[in-house]
């Protein structure tokens, strides 16, 4: 367990890296958080994390426990740094949201208004008599709504079906730079009609070639311009340079109630980080750290700005963190990884909405923003509280642990309630 002067060091640390300053004095920590988090370190179910929690837009609490790298014996620090996944994609939808601000586009114009490629997209409606796949025109154009809500009828390539098959066939996600995704998504199917379902899927790498288009700027460039310079979030993006590659989590997975390095493989779960992609995954492909990420969180709190930076306006931050699908489709009980959608919780832009804690089943507040990525890091934005938590772990196979992200949500919850 880590020493008391140890933790005061960390908090100090935490504090200068989310603020730019440490604190006259150690803020409090929240030992519910140690209690509810800790032991899945301390019983080898974990590698290590790194947890980071703001109050009022001061750090009350910081933890870095276990090993960035378990053959070494290196230990995880507050300057970690993770591979984000798929918590790239809030920072994607305030990339869009910049261009929204600047009436770039409008949640009812057709993708295919920035994207006339995939005009011609049919829907898959299943297979016939003759094994021949069934294509159909759609209803109507996806959306840019129906593509910041994931409903736009895009699939990920990850699961079974003909849909799925013909995403790995194109090898869609996969694709050398932003055209030529494009190009080859053309060629897929919509796996169901616009607006009729909730489906985890390349819509944000979609958003990603929209920046692109929109701009003529890459992706990565587009976000060190105007996202995470201006923020301050000197960890973040879409490299680990030879000087950071120490800090560097390595990747790992439960296997059999057993701790192992992440085998070999390809695609996004495996890249090296060592070099500008080709094509910078909108969905997928930031690495990050703990305070850069708050800092993120706390200018979502903050309505879009922080430290006289404005990123985004306050309509386009409360647009992003509203509920944006009906009820009728949220009723549907989607899930992906620990994410349920249902009454109450519910999807905004790129990232779950809190509208009726009671009705979740959720301890965050009413109005949080949230969501988390493939290897364990999840956070959230709890506006009613004014809180922002970001938690950051680096392995697979989490589904068969606890659940985390609720332990974490009741532990806040509880030092709340206590104070």
């Amino acid at each position: 367990m880590t020493s008391p002067l140890l933790r005061r060091f960390a908090l100090a640390a935490a504090a200068t890296l989310i603020l730019g300053a440490a604190p006259a004095r150690a803020e409090p920590r929240l030992p519910a958080v140690d209690a509810a988090l800790q032991p899945l370190v301390d019983q080898g179910l974990w590698s290590g994390s790194v947890v980071l929690v703001l109050k009022d837009g001061k750090v009350v609490h910081a933890a870095a426990a276990g090993k960035r790298d378990q053959a070494t014996g290196d230990p995880m620090k507050m300057d970690t740094i993770f591979r984000a996944f798929s918590m790239t994609k809030p920072i994607t939808a305030v990339a869009m949201m910049i261009l929204y601000d600047e009436g770039r586009w409008k949640p009812e114009d057709p993708i295919t208004k920035f994207l006339p490629e995939l005009a011609g997209q049919k829907v898959f409606r299943g297979i016939g008599a003759d094994g021949k796949p069934i294509l159909e025109a759609p209803k109507s154009i996806p959306t840019m709504r129906e593509l910041m809500t994931q409903t736009a009828g895009f699939s990920y390539g990850m699961g079974k079906g003909y849909v799925d098959d013909q995403y790995k066939a194109l090898q869609v996600m996969d694709a050398p730079d932003a055209e030529a995704f494009i190009t080859r998504l053309a060629q897929t199917p919509l796996a169901y009609e616009p607006g009729t379902q909730w489906m985890y899927s390349a819509s944000v790498d979609v958003q990603g070639a929209i920046v692109q288009r929109i701009t003529g700027q890459r992706l990565d460039d587009f976000m060190q311009a105007r996202i995470f310079g201006p923020l301050k979030m000197k960890d973040t993006g879409f490299v680990v340079p030879p000087e950071k590659r120490s800090r560097f989590a390595n990747l790992y997975l439960l296997s059999g109630g057993k701790l192992g390095p992440m085998p070999p493989g390809s695609g996004l779960l495996y890249m090296p980080y060592d070099k500008p992609p080709g094509f910078p995954s909108g969905g997928g492909g930031l690495v990050t750290t703990a305070g850069d990420y708050a800092r993120f969180g706390q200018m979502l709190l903050n309505g879009g700005r922080l430290d006289g930076a404005r990123i985004i306006s306050p309509a386009a931050a409360k647009l992003m963190m509203s509920n944006q699908l009906p009820p009728a489709l949220v009723d549907k009980d989607f899930t992906n990884g620990w994410q349920r959608l249902r009454a109450g919780y519910q999807y905004g832009y790129d990232g779950v909405v809190v509208t009726d804690p009671a009705k979740g089943g959720t301890a965050m507040g009413k109005g949080s923003y949230m969501w988390d990525g493939a290897a364990g890091t999840w956070f959230w934005v709890d506006p009613a509280n004014k809180i922002v938590f970001v938690g950051m772990i680096n392995q697979f196979n989490l589904q068969k642990l606890p659940n985390h992200e609720e332990l974490s949500q009741a532990a806040i919850r509880d030092s709340l309630t206590a104070r």
